[in-house]
C-alpha cells in the first residue's frame, strides 16, 4: 500500500456557479500534517476551493464541480 503525504489534493477541478467558472483547472496538493495558508486577493477563489473541500458547495443551486479532490488519497466528489 503506498503511503499518502498529502492530506488534501486536487486534479483538475473546476468549479461553476451556472455558467460562469469560478475555479479553472485547480491542482493542489496540501501535505499532512502541515500548516497551510490560502492566500490572495479578494475574489480569487479562496473561499470557494474551501467549500468545496467541505462539500458546502452542494448546498449552492445550479453549482456544479467537475475534476478530483482526494482526502488522504480517498476520493470525495460525488
Amino acid at each position: 500500500m503506498k503511503q499518502q503525504n498529502n492530506a488534501l489534493e486536487t486534479q483538475a477541478l473546476n468549479l461553476y456557479y451556472g455558467s460562469t467558472q469560478a475555479l479553472i483547472e485547480v491542482d493542489i496538493q496540501i501535505p499532512k500534517n502541515k500548516v497551510t495558508a490560502l492566500i490572495g486577493p479578494s475574489g480569487c477563489g479562496k473561499s470557494t476551493l474551501l467549500r468545496c473541500f467541505n462539500r458546502m458547495n452542494d448546498l449552492i443551486p445550479d453549482c456544479s464541480i467537475s475534476g478530483s479532490i482526494l482526502y488522504h488519497g480517498e476520493e470525495i466528489t460525488g
